[in-house]
């Protein structure tokens, strides 16, 4: 067997033995951490995307068929292997070793995250062994079950300098993966045990904000009641939004209320209030931060601006 031909082999096992483990896998470039699959503005509508729900991203494609598995991984692409923390039931902590940038002063001292997580599992409980993955820029990936309670999202040096973290909507790249600098390496293969209470709490969403903004006064007639009804429609469109929409759902939504405002039916403060109103179940699940929601309405409000629409009244 060629080098490439075993190459590929242990590519397509290394896939196979995730998804055994239940944890849907999906194809990432090769050599690379960045997914295969096409995004959503080149989606063809074919194939598994040409249901009612539209384009699919790589979460929702994440497979553990192994059906499904052998045919991407035998296209004779040595594909890496992206692994769907969220529907695998995975929170992975991720712990960098670069060091470049100083570390905050609490952090003074630390050669990279693995140092600042043990530090943290000093002052609050216990860092189980669990499922290990070494990396190779010399990080340590974590594996560990997610609660059922509740759905974590990925986090970016919340815990602490140099860590982050992989849940829903996030990914990881799964052990058998190679990049320029090396490969990816189980370090301990036992079973990933269930995350300690500590980190979930401190990963666990905050409530909801309460955005302290009363109800706004459309008026009585026919007018008020179409705005009225906009309104509803476009505070459901972002508050239901699934996992894989929720930012095109909000600039959409925004270009709507947007040309409203532009028309002159609607203020601005009024228009931003409802999306940040509707955006706030996104916003506690840290499915975006509050300045990329409000980065995303400004865009839309802006991009809506440009075509005014008026509601008139009834002659």
């Amino acid at each position: 067997m060629s080098t490439h031909s075993h190459h590929l082999a242990g590519l397509l096992a290394a896939a196979l033995d995730a998804a055994g483990r239940g944890w849907p896998v999906f194809p990432l470039h090769p050599a690379t951490k960045r997914p295969a699959l096409h995004g959503h503005a080149h989606c063809p509508r074919t194939g598994p995307c040409a249901g009612a729900d539209g384009h699919l991203g790589w979460e929702q494609r994440a497979t553990t068929d192994p059906d499904r598995i052998h045919t991407a991984w035998a296209a004779g692409r040595a594909f890496n292997i992206g692994l769907a923390t969220g529907p695998a039931g995975l929170v992975v902590i991720d712990c960098d070793t670069d060091t470049d940038g100083a570390p905050r002063a609490q952090w003074a001292g630390a050669g990279g995250g693995l140092d600042v997580l043990h530090r943290l599992a000093d002052q609050a409980g216990a860092l189980p062994a669990t499922f290990t993955v070494a990396t190779p820029s010399g990080g340590t990936h974590f594996y560990y079950r997610a609660p059922a309670c509740d759905e974590l999202r990925n986090t970016a040096g919340l815990l602490g300098w140099k860590i982050d973290s992989r849940a829903h909507g996030g990914y990881v790249v799964a052990a058998g993966s190679t990049t320029p600098a090396g490969a990816y390496t189980i370090t301990d293969a036992r079973d990933p045990v269930e995350l300690p209470g500590w980190l979930f709490a401190r990963l666990r969403p905050p409530p909801p904000p309460v955005i302290p903004t009363g109800p706004i006064r459309t008026g009585t007639g026919r007018r008020a009641r179409y705005l009225d009804a906009a309104l509803r429609a476009e505070t459901a469109r972002v508050h239901d939004a699934p996992a894989s929409q929720r930012n095109a759902s909000l600039y959409v939504a925004a270009v709507a209320l947007g040309q409203l405002v532009a028309g002159g039916s609607l203020t601005e403060p009024d228009a931003r209030a409802v999306l940040t109103n509707a955006a706030a179940r996104h916003l506690a699940l840290r499915a975006y931060s509050p300045r990329q929601a409000e980065q995303t309405i400004t865009s839309g409000l802006r991009a809506g601006a440009k075509r005014p629409r008026r509601i008139e009244d009834a002659a």
